[in-house]
Order: structure tokens, then sequence, then C-alpha cells
């Protein structure tokens, strides 16, 4: 691997990871009100929890590199139902920039999909728990 990519695997899954994280926190400070626009969008508010392990678990693996290719998939089908749901459905409702905004938000979690696929497809990158544990297994212990 380049030195470039070497930095850019861990940047990237920064960059991915965040949202995750943030918007998990969020919905732990802010769970009354997240379970009740749950509801008011016909998801139960019971899946918050599952919601909550999905955004804040996953995005932590995904930031450590920890099974990095099946979490990216799993948060790569999240980002793409709940864009769906929480999005695309209501803009279907709405015009003018109401509509637009949530055609934004909906193109930023196909994008956020799309990036979650390209980790699927090259993996978590050498600075990765992924990395360190093939290396362990492979009998070639790193410090």
């Amino acid at each position: 691997m380049t030195k470039l990519t070497d930095l850019a695997a861990p940047l990237g899954r920064l960059l991915l990871a965040q949202i995750f994280i943030i918007a998990g926190f969020q919905k732990i400070t802010g769970y009354a009100g997240t379970q009740g626009y749950m509801e008011a969008m016909g998801v139960p508010g019971a899946l918050l929890p599952l919601v909550i392990l999905t955004e804040l678990g996953g995005g932590i693996a995904l930031l450590l590199g920890w099974k990095t290719r099946v979490v990216a998939f799993l948060l790569a089908g999240f980002s793409l139902i709940s864009g769906f749901l929480f999005h695309y459905v209501p803009s279907l409702g709405m015009t003018g920039m109401e509509a637009q905004g949530q055609m934004i938000n909906f193109m930023k979690n196909i994008s956020i999909a799309g990036g979650m696929l390209m980790i699927v497809a090259q993996g978590a990158g050498k600075w990765s728990l992924d990395a360190r544990e093939n290396t362990q297994h492979s009998g070639r212990v790193t410090a």
C-alpha cells in the first residue's frame, strides 16, 4: 500500500464513522423525542435501542477497523433503509425547499451507503484492528 492509501483508509473510516457515533449519542440524550419521531414516521419506537446499538456500536467498530467489512455492509443497509423511511417517503408529501431538503438528506444517505460499500470492497486498511488481527493470525506478531 502506498502512504496515501495507508492514511486515507483510517481517515475515511473516521469521517464516515463520526456521523453514526454522533447520531447514536444524540439518540441516547434525546431518547423520548427520537422515539416519538420514529413512531410519528410509522416506525416502532421499540426499535430505538437497536438503532442506537447500530449507530453507536457500528460507528465505533468502523472507526477502530474491527470486523470492518461486515460492519460497513450493515451500516450501508441501515443508511439505505433509514434514508428511504425518514427522508424519501416524507419528501413525497412536500414541495419546494422542504422537499429539496429531504431529498438532499436522502442522497446523503445514499452516498454514505456508497462509501460503506467501498469499505466492504477495500477493507479497513493497514491501520485497523482487522489488519492487526490478520497479522497476529499469520504468525507474524508485530508491535
